[in-house]
Protein backbone atom coordinates (compact mmCIF):
# COMPACT_ATOMS: atom_id res chain seq x y z
CA UNK A 1 0.00 0.00 0.00
CA UNK A 2 1.36 3.44 -0.94
CA UNK A 3 0.49 6.79 0.52
CA UNK A 4 0.54 9.95 -1.58
CA UNK A 5 2.93 12.68 -0.42
CA UNK A 6 1.15 16.03 -0.22
CA UNK A 7 3.84 18.71 -0.24
CA UNK A 8 2.29 21.92 1.05
CA UNK A 9 2.46 25.23 -0.80
CA UNK A 10 3.63 23.85 -4.16
CA UNK A 11 0.91 21.55 -5.53
CA UNK A 12 -0.32 23.23 -8.77
CA UNK A 13 -3.94 22.37 -7.97
CA UNK A 14 -3.59 24.24 -4.65
CA UNK A 15 -2.03 27.31 -6.27
CA UNK A 16 -4.79 28.25 -8.71
CA UNK A 17 -7.22 29.34 -6.01
CA UNK A 18 -4.56 31.53 -4.43
CA UNK A 19 -3.63 33.04 -7.79
CA UNK A 20 -7.30 33.78 -8.53
CA UNK A 21 -7.46 35.57 -5.19
CA UNK A 22 -4.29 37.51 -6.00
CA UNK A 23 -5.75 38.47 -9.39
CA UNK A 24 -8.86 39.89 -7.73
CA UNK A 25 -6.69 41.87 -5.31
CA UNK A 26 -4.56 43.49 -8.00
CA UNK A 27 -7.42 44.17 -10.39
CA UNK A 28 -6.86 41.53 -13.09
CA UNK A 29 -10.01 40.16 -14.74
CA UNK A 30 -9.74 36.40 -14.26
CA UNK A 31 -13.46 35.55 -14.34
CA UNK A 32 -13.22 33.32 -17.40
CA UNK A 33 -10.26 31.43 -15.97
CA UNK A 34 -12.07 31.03 -12.65
CA UNK A 35 -15.14 29.63 -14.42
CA UNK A 36 -13.05 27.05 -16.26
CA UNK A 37 -11.23 26.13 -13.05
CA UNK A 38 -14.38 25.41 -11.10
CA UNK A 39 -16.01 23.61 -14.04
CA UNK A 40 -12.98 21.28 -14.09
CA UNK A 41 -13.56 20.44 -10.42
CA UNK A 42 -11.05 22.83 -8.90
CA UNK A 43 -11.42 24.25 -5.39
CA UNK A 44 -10.93 27.71 -3.91
CA UNK A 45 -7.72 28.40 -2.05
CA UNK A 46 -7.43 26.65 1.32
CA UNK A 47 -8.19 29.29 3.94
CA UNK A 48 -5.39 28.50 6.38
CA UNK A 49 -3.70 25.23 5.44
CA UNK A 50 -0.89 24.78 2.92
CA UNK A 51 -2.65 22.08 0.94
CA UNK A 52 -6.21 21.14 0.11
CA UNK A 53 -7.77 17.83 1.05
CA UNK A 54 -6.77 14.88 -1.16
CA UNK A 55 -9.14 13.54 -3.78
CA UNK A 56 -8.82 15.99 -6.67
CA UNK A 57 -10.41 14.88 -9.97
CA UNK A 58 -8.05 13.03 -12.36
CA UNK A 59 -6.23 15.37 -14.69
CA UNK A 60 -6.79 18.44 -12.51
CA UNK A 61 -3.07 19.08 -12.13
CA UNK A 62 -2.62 19.52 -15.87
CA UNK A 63 -5.54 21.96 -15.92
CA UNK A 64 -4.02 23.83 -12.99
CA UNK A 65 -0.65 24.21 -14.68
CA UNK A 66 -2.25 25.52 -17.86
CA UNK A 67 -4.44 28.03 -16.02
CA UNK A 68 -1.57 29.27 -13.85
CA UNK A 69 0.32 30.12 -17.03
CA UNK A 70 -2.73 31.92 -18.42
CA UNK A 71 -3.13 33.90 -15.22
CA UNK A 72 0.49 35.03 -15.45
CA UNK A 73 -0.26 36.73 -18.77
CA UNK A 74 -2.95 39.00 -17.30
CA UNK A 75 -1.66 42.53 -16.70
CA UNK A 76 -2.46 44.37 -13.48
CA UNK A 77 -3.91 47.87 -13.77
CA UNK A 78 -2.03 48.73 -10.56
CA UNK A 79 1.41 48.15 -12.07
CA UNK A 80 2.02 51.87 -12.62
CA UNK A 81 1.58 52.59 -8.92
CA UNK A 82 3.43 49.48 -7.77
CA UNK A 83 6.66 49.17 -9.80
CA UNK A 84 9.01 46.23 -9.42
CA UNK A 85 12.45 47.46 -10.57
CA UNK A 86 14.63 49.22 -8.01
CA UNK A 87 15.22 52.24 -10.27
CA UNK A 88 11.46 52.56 -10.82
CA UNK A 89 10.80 52.23 -7.10
CA UNK A 90 13.32 54.97 -6.32
CA UNK A 91 11.80 57.18 -9.02
CA UNK A 92 8.34 56.72 -7.47
CA UNK A 93 9.56 57.82 -4.01
CA UNK A 94 9.93 61.62 -3.88
CA UNK A 95 11.43 61.51 -0.36
CA UNK A 96 13.95 58.72 -0.97
CA UNK A 97 16.36 59.07 1.99
CA UNK A 98 20.01 59.98 1.78
CA UNK A 99 22.61 58.20 3.89
CA UNK A 100 23.62 60.46 6.74
CA UNK A 101 26.02 57.94 8.25
CA UNK A 102 26.04 56.62 11.75
CA UNK A 103 28.17 54.67 14.14
CA UNK A 104 27.67 50.92 13.94
CA UNK A 105 25.04 49.79 16.42
CA UNK A 106 26.72 48.60 19.60
CA UNK A 107 26.65 45.00 20.75
CA UNK A 108 24.17 45.78 23.50
CA UNK A 109 21.70 47.34 21.07
CA UNK A 110 22.06 44.40 18.67
CA UNK A 111 21.71 41.95 21.54
CA UNK A 112 18.42 43.62 22.49
CA UNK A 113 17.29 43.43 18.86
CA UNK A 114 17.98 39.68 18.63
CA UNK A 115 16.24 39.06 21.97
CA UNK A 116 13.31 41.23 20.96
CA UNK A 117 12.86 39.42 17.67
CA UNK A 118 12.96 36.03 19.42
CA UNK A 119 10.58 36.99 22.23
CA UNK A 120 8.03 38.56 19.91
CA UNK A 121 8.13 35.55 17.61
CA UNK A 122 7.78 33.10 20.48
CA UNK A 123 4.83 35.01 21.94
CA UNK A 124 2.94 34.66 18.68
CA UNK A 125 3.77 31.04 17.89
CA UNK A 126 1.03 29.17 19.82
CA UNK A 127 -1.77 31.25 18.28
CA UNK A 128 -0.50 31.34 14.71
CA UNK A 129 -3.34 30.51 12.27
CA UNK A 130 -6.04 31.10 14.89
CA UNK A 131 -8.84 33.58 14.14
CA UNK A 132 -8.91 36.83 16.08
CA UNK A 133 -11.86 35.79 18.22
CA UNK A 134 -9.97 32.66 19.25
CA UNK A 135 -6.88 34.58 20.32
CA UNK A 136 -8.97 36.91 22.43
CA UNK A 137 -10.99 34.10 24.00
CA UNK A 138 -7.92 32.05 24.95
CA UNK A 139 -6.17 35.01 26.56
CA UNK A 140 -9.26 36.27 28.38
CA UNK A 141 -9.99 32.82 29.81
CA UNK A 142 -6.57 32.77 31.48
CA UNK A 143 -6.66 36.37 32.76
CA UNK A 144 -4.22 37.63 30.13
CA UNK A 145 -6.24 40.31 28.30
CA UNK A 146 -5.18 42.86 27.25
CA UNK A 147 -2.30 40.58 26.36
CA UNK A 148 0.62 41.17 28.70
CA UNK A 149 2.57 37.92 28.97
CA UNK A 150 2.97 34.46 27.43
CA UNK A 151 -0.06 32.39 26.48
CA UNK A 152 -0.80 29.43 28.75
CA UNK A 153 -3.03 26.36 28.79
CA UNK A 154 -3.15 26.39 32.59
CA UNK A 155 -6.69 26.99 33.78
CA UNK A 156 -8.08 26.96 30.24
CA UNK A 157 -11.59 25.42 30.04
CA UNK A 158 -11.52 22.22 27.98
CA UNK A 159 -14.39 23.23 25.65
CA UNK A 160 -12.58 26.45 24.74
CA UNK A 161 -9.33 24.59 24.15
CA UNK A 162 -11.20 22.24 21.81
CA UNK A 163 -12.83 25.13 19.93
CA UNK A 164 -9.57 27.01 19.43
CA UNK A 165 -6.69 24.51 19.51
CA UNK A 166 -3.20 25.90 19.88
CA UNK A 167 -0.89 25.72 16.89
CA UNK A 168 -0.08 22.03 16.72
CA UNK A 169 3.63 22.38 16.07
CA UNK A 170 4.28 25.31 18.38
CA UNK A 171 2.30 24.66 21.56
CA UNK A 172 4.78 22.09 22.94
CA UNK A 173 7.55 24.72 22.89
CA UNK A 174 5.87 28.13 23.14
CA UNK A 175 3.25 28.09 25.91
CA UNK A 176 4.47 29.62 29.18
CA UNK A 177 4.72 26.27 30.91
CA UNK A 178 6.70 24.72 28.05
CA UNK A 179 9.25 27.36 27.02
CA UNK A 180 12.82 26.10 27.28
CA UNK A 181 14.92 28.32 25.07
CA UNK A 182 13.95 29.64 21.64
CA UNK A 183 12.59 26.88 19.38
CA UNK A 184 13.27 26.82 15.67
CA UNK A 185 11.25 29.19 13.51
CA UNK A 186 11.67 30.61 10.03
CA UNK A 187 11.46 34.09 11.55
CA UNK A 188 14.84 33.38 13.19
CA UNK A 189 16.29 31.07 10.54
CA UNK A 190 16.23 33.79 7.91
CA UNK A 191 18.14 36.39 9.95
CA UNK A 192 20.76 33.70 10.58
CA UNK A 193 20.97 33.07 6.83
CA UNK A 194 21.38 36.81 6.27
CA UNK A 195 24.34 36.76 8.65
CA UNK A 196 25.90 34.00 6.55
CA UNK A 197 25.12 35.91 3.37
CA UNK A 198 26.85 39.08 4.55
CA UNK A 199 29.76 37.17 6.05
CA UNK A 200 30.45 35.47 2.73
CA UNK A 201 29.60 38.19 0.22
CA UNK A 202 29.38 41.52 2.05
CA UNK A 203 26.80 44.20 1.42
CA UNK A 204 27.31 43.92 -2.35
CA UNK A 205 25.82 40.41 -2.47
CA UNK A 206 23.62 39.51 -5.43
CA UNK A 207 20.28 37.76 -5.53
CA UNK A 208 22.08 34.80 -7.11
CA UNK A 209 24.41 34.68 -4.07
CA UNK A 210 21.38 34.34 -1.83
CA UNK A 211 19.93 31.62 -4.06
CA UNK A 212 23.12 29.59 -3.87
CA UNK A 213 23.26 30.06 -0.09
CA UNK A 214 19.75 28.68 0.24
CA UNK A 215 20.56 25.63 -1.85
CA UNK A 216 23.69 25.03 0.22
CA UNK A 217 22.43 25.76 3.73
CA UNK A 218 18.62 25.90 3.93
CA UNK A 219 16.63 22.63 4.05
CA UNK A 220 13.72 22.78 1.62
CA UNK A 221 11.36 21.62 4.36
CA UNK A 222 12.17 24.78 6.35
CA UNK A 223 10.73 27.00 3.64
CA UNK A 224 7.08 28.01 3.26
CA UNK A 225 4.78 29.85 0.84
CA UNK A 226 6.77 32.05 -1.58
CA UNK A 227 10.11 30.76 -0.30
CA UNK A 228 9.17 27.17 -1.06
CA UNK A 229 7.93 28.12 -4.53
CA UNK A 230 11.20 29.94 -5.27
CA UNK A 231 13.21 26.99 -3.94
CA UNK A 232 11.27 24.67 -6.26
CA UNK A 233 11.86 27.04 -9.15
CA UNK A 234 15.61 27.07 -8.48
CA UNK A 235 15.66 23.28 -8.56
CA UNK A 236 13.81 23.45 -11.87
CA UNK A 237 16.58 25.61 -13.31
CA UNK A 238 14.67 28.91 -13.20
CA UNK A 239 16.90 31.92 -12.49
CA UNK A 240 16.05 34.86 -10.21
CA UNK A 241 14.13 37.12 -10.36
CA UNK A 242 11.86 34.84 -12.39
CA UNK A 243 11.94 32.53 -9.35
CA UNK A 244 9.58 35.04 -7.69
CA UNK A 245 7.10 35.06 -10.57
CA UNK A 246 6.78 31.58 -11.96
CA UNK A 247 3.62 29.94 -10.60
CA UNK A 248 4.00 31.84 -7.33
CA UNK A 249 0.72 33.18 -5.96
CA UNK A 250 2.42 34.01 -2.64
CA UNK A 251 4.70 36.71 -4.10
CA UNK A 252 2.97 39.48 -2.14
CA UNK A 253 2.85 37.65 1.16
CA UNK A 254 4.98 38.40 4.22
CA UNK A 255 7.97 36.10 3.61
CA UNK A 256 10.45 38.69 2.31
CA UNK A 257 9.66 41.03 5.19
CA UNK A 258 10.79 38.50 7.78
CA UNK A 259 14.20 38.36 6.07
CA UNK A 260 14.91 42.09 6.29
CA UNK A 261 16.12 42.64 9.86
CA UNK A 262 19.86 42.14 9.54
CA UNK A 263 19.92 44.39 6.47
CA UNK A 264 18.54 47.17 8.66
CA UNK A 265 20.54 46.39 11.78
CA UNK A 266 23.82 46.62 9.87
CA UNK A 267 23.11 49.92 8.07
CA UNK A 268 22.46 52.44 10.88
CA UNK A 269 21.71 55.87 9.48
CA UNK A 270 21.49 54.49 5.93
CA UNK A 271 17.87 53.46 5.39
CA UNK A 272 18.24 53.66 1.60
CA UNK A 273 21.21 51.29 1.67
CA UNK A 274 19.33 48.92 3.95
CA UNK A 275 16.30 49.03 1.65
CA UNK A 276 18.43 48.32 -1.40
CA UNK A 277 19.97 45.28 0.29
CA UNK A 278 16.53 44.09 1.30
CA UNK A 279 15.38 44.55 -2.30
CA UNK A 280 18.12 42.25 -3.64
CA UNK A 281 17.15 39.68 -1.02
CA UNK A 282 13.40 39.99 -1.57
CA UNK A 283 13.27 39.65 -5.35
CA UNK A 284 14.36 36.03 -5.11
CA UNK A 285 10.86 35.24 -3.89
CA UNK A 286 8.57 38.29 -4.06
CA UNK A 287 7.30 41.12 -6.22
CA UNK A 288 5.46 44.40 -5.67
CA UNK A 289 4.06 44.81 -2.18
CA UNK A 290 5.92 41.73 -0.99
CA UNK A 291 9.20 43.47 -1.84
CA UNK A 292 8.04 46.77 -0.35
CA UNK A 293 7.48 45.01 2.98
CA UNK A 294 11.13 44.01 3.12
CA UNK A 295 12.36 47.45 2.06
CA UNK A 296 10.10 49.24 4.54
CA UNK A 297 11.22 47.03 7.43
CA UNK A 298 14.92 47.31 6.62
CA UNK A 299 14.74 51.10 6.36
CA UNK A 300 12.76 51.45 9.59
CA UNK A 301 15.28 49.26 11.43
CA UNK A 302 18.23 51.16 9.97
CA UNK A 303 16.68 54.28 11.48
CA UNK A 304 16.09 52.53 14.82
CA UNK A 305 19.67 51.21 14.87
CA UNK A 306 21.03 54.74 15.26
CA UNK A 307 19.40 55.09 18.66
CA UNK A 308 18.49 58.66 17.71
CA UNK A 309 14.77 58.43 16.93
CA UNK A 310 11.51 56.91 18.15
CA UNK A 311 9.07 54.36 16.74
CA UNK A 312 7.11 57.03 14.89
CA UNK A 313 10.22 58.34 13.18
CA UNK A 314 11.18 54.80 12.19
CA UNK A 315 7.80 54.19 10.55
CA UNK A 316 8.04 57.50 8.70
CA UNK A 317 11.49 56.57 7.42
CA UNK A 318 10.24 53.18 6.28
CA UNK A 319 7.51 54.84 4.23
CA UNK A 320 10.10 56.94 2.37
CA UNK A 321 11.36 53.85 0.48
CA UNK A 322 7.88 52.65 -0.53
CA UNK A 323 5.99 54.00 -3.56
CA UNK A 324 3.43 56.31 -1.92
CA UNK A 325 0.55 55.26 -4.20
CA UNK A 326 1.07 51.57 -3.53
CA UNK A 327 -1.31 49.47 -1.47
CA UNK A 328 1.51 48.78 1.00
CA UNK A 329 2.01 52.47 1.74
CA UNK A 330 -1.74 52.88 2.13
CA UNK A 331 -1.88 49.95 4.57
CA UNK A 332 0.87 51.42 6.74
CA UNK A 333 -0.81 54.82 6.72
CA UNK A 334 -4.13 53.17 7.63
CA UNK A 335 -2.53 51.40 10.58
CA UNK A 336 -0.89 54.55 11.87
CA UNK A 337 -4.09 56.58 11.50
CA UNK A 338 -6.22 53.97 13.29
CA UNK A 339 -3.76 53.83 16.19
CA UNK A 340 -3.71 57.59 16.54
CA UNK A 341 -7.49 57.92 16.42
CA UNK A 342 -8.50 55.13 18.82
CA UNK A 343 -7.46 54.85 22.46
CA UNK A 344 -8.58 51.22 22.75
CA UNK A 345 -6.36 48.89 20.76
CA UNK A 346 -9.08 46.27 20.33
CA UNK A 347 -11.03 48.93 18.46
CA UNK A 348 -7.99 49.61 16.28
CA UNK A 349 -7.73 45.91 15.45
CA UNK A 350 -11.44 45.59 14.70
CA UNK A 351 -11.16 48.52 12.31
CA UNK A 352 -8.21 46.96 10.48
CA UNK A 353 -9.87 43.55 10.25
CA UNK A 354 -12.94 45.18 8.74
CA UNK A 355 -10.75 46.85 6.12
CA UNK A 356 -8.27 44.03 5.39
CA UNK A 357 -10.06 40.86 6.44
CA UNK A 358 -10.49 39.73 2.85
CA UNK A 359 -6.77 39.06 2.47
CA UNK A 360 -5.11 35.79 3.39
CA UNK A 361 -3.72 35.90 6.93
CA UNK A 362 -0.12 35.65 5.62
CA UNK A 363 -0.50 38.41 3.00
CA UNK A 364 1.80 41.35 3.61
CA UNK A 365 -0.88 44.07 3.47
CA UNK A 366 -3.04 43.30 6.52
CA UNK A 367 0.05 42.49 8.51
CA UNK A 368 1.72 45.77 7.52
CA UNK A 369 -1.31 47.71 8.70
CA UNK A 370 -1.35 45.84 12.00
CA UNK A 371 2.40 46.14 12.59
CA UNK A 372 2.30 49.89 11.99
CA UNK A 373 -0.70 50.24 14.29
CA UNK A 374 0.93 48.21 17.08
CA UNK A 375 4.19 50.16 16.98
CA UNK A 376 2.34 53.47 16.88
CA UNK A 377 -0.05 52.61 19.70
CA UNK A 378 2.72 51.19 21.92
CA UNK A 379 4.82 54.35 21.47
CA UNK A 380 8.11 52.48 21.83
CA UNK A 381 7.21 50.35 24.86
CA UNK A 382 8.62 46.86 24.33
CA UNK A 383 5.84 44.84 25.98
CA UNK A 384 3.20 46.96 24.33
CA UNK A 385 4.83 46.57 20.93
CA UNK A 386 4.97 42.79 20.86
CA UNK A 387 1.69 42.21 22.70
CA UNK A 388 -0.30 44.55 20.49
CA UNK A 389 1.25 43.07 17.35
CA UNK A 390 0.38 39.52 18.41
CA UNK A 391 -3.03 40.35 19.85
CA UNK A 392 -4.20 41.64 16.47
CA UNK A 393 -4.10 38.20 14.86
CA UNK A 394 -3.10 37.33 11.29
CA UNK A 395 0.60 36.31 11.11
CA UNK A 396 1.15 36.50 14.84
CA UNK A 397 4.71 35.19 15.13
CA UNK A 398 6.06 37.24 12.23
CA UNK A 399 4.44 40.47 13.41
CA UNK A 400 5.59 39.84 16.97
CA UNK A 401 9.12 39.23 15.72
CA UNK A 402 9.37 42.42 13.68
CA UNK A 403 7.76 44.52 16.40
CA UNK A 404 10.17 43.02 18.95
CA UNK A 405 13.15 43.67 16.71
CA UNK A 406 12.39 47.35 16.33
CA UNK A 407 11.34 47.86 19.95
CA UNK A 408 14.45 46.01 21.11
CA UNK A 409 16.68 48.30 19.06
CA UNK A 410 14.94 51.32 20.53
CA UNK A 411 15.35 49.92 24.06
CA UNK A 412 19.08 49.81 23.39
CA UNK A 413 20.27 47.07 25.74
CA UNK A 414 19.11 43.63 26.93
CA UNK A 415 18.44 44.64 30.53
CA UNK A 416 15.97 47.26 29.29
CA UNK A 417 13.68 44.40 28.19
CA UNK A 418 11.47 42.91 30.92
CA UNK A 419 12.94 39.75 32.40
CA UNK A 420 9.74 37.78 31.82
CA UNK A 421 10.44 38.01 28.07
CA UNK A 422 14.16 37.29 28.06
CA UNK A 423 14.77 34.80 30.88
CA UNK A 424 12.74 31.91 29.34
CA UNK A 425 14.84 32.19 26.17
CA UNK A 426 17.81 30.95 28.21
CA UNK A 427 20.21 32.57 25.74
CA UNK A 428 19.75 29.65 23.36
CA UNK A 429 18.00 29.11 20.06
CA UNK A 430 17.36 25.99 18.00
CA UNK A 431 17.83 26.06 14.25
CA UNK A 432 18.62 23.87 11.28
CA UNK A 433 20.86 26.58 9.77
CA UNK A 434 24.35 25.02 9.96
CA UNK A 435 26.66 26.39 12.62
CA UNK A 436 24.02 28.15 14.69
CA UNK A 437 22.04 25.49 16.55
CA UNK A 438 22.23 26.22 20.27
CA UNK A 439 23.85 29.63 19.72
CA UNK A 440 23.33 32.33 22.31
CA UNK A 441 21.83 35.70 21.48
CA UNK A 442 24.91 37.39 22.91
CA UNK A 443 27.01 35.43 20.41
CA UNK A 444 24.72 36.43 17.55
CA UNK A 445 24.98 40.05 18.63
CA UNK A 446 28.77 39.82 18.62
CA UNK A 447 28.76 38.30 15.13
CA UNK A 448 26.41 40.98 13.86
CA UNK A 449 28.46 43.74 15.49
CA UNK A 450 31.69 42.41 14.02
CA UNK A 451 30.10 42.21 10.60
CA UNK A 452 28.64 45.71 10.93
CA UNK A 453 31.96 47.17 12.07
CA UNK A 454 33.84 45.51 9.19
CA UNK A 455 31.30 46.81 6.68
CA UNK A 456 31.55 50.32 8.13
CA UNK A 457 35.33 50.32 7.60
CA UNK A 458 35.20 49.12 3.99
CA UNK A 459 35.91 51.82 1.38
Amino acid sequence: MTTAVRVTWVQPEDLVGHELRQAAEDGRDARDIARRWYEAGGSPAPERAGASAPGAPPGLRAVAERLLDELALLESPLAGDEPDGLDAIRAACPQWPRARGGRPAGRERLHAAWLGRAAGCLLGKPVEKLPLEGIRALARATGNWPLNTWFTARGLPAPLAATYPWNRRSAPTSLAENIDGMPEDDDLNHPLLTLLLLQRHGASFTTADLARLWLDELPAGRTFTAERIAYRNLLDGIEPPETARHRNPFREWIGAQIRADVHGWTRPGDPAGAAEQAYRDAVLTHTGNGVYGAMFTAAALAEAATGETDAHGCLATGLRVVPPRSRFAAAVRDGIAAARQERDFDTVVDRLHAAYGGYHWVHVLPNAALLAAALTHADGDFTGSICKAVSGGWDTDSNGATAGSLAGLLAGRPDALPDRWTAPLKNRLATSVPGFDGAGFDTLAALTHRLTHEEALRP
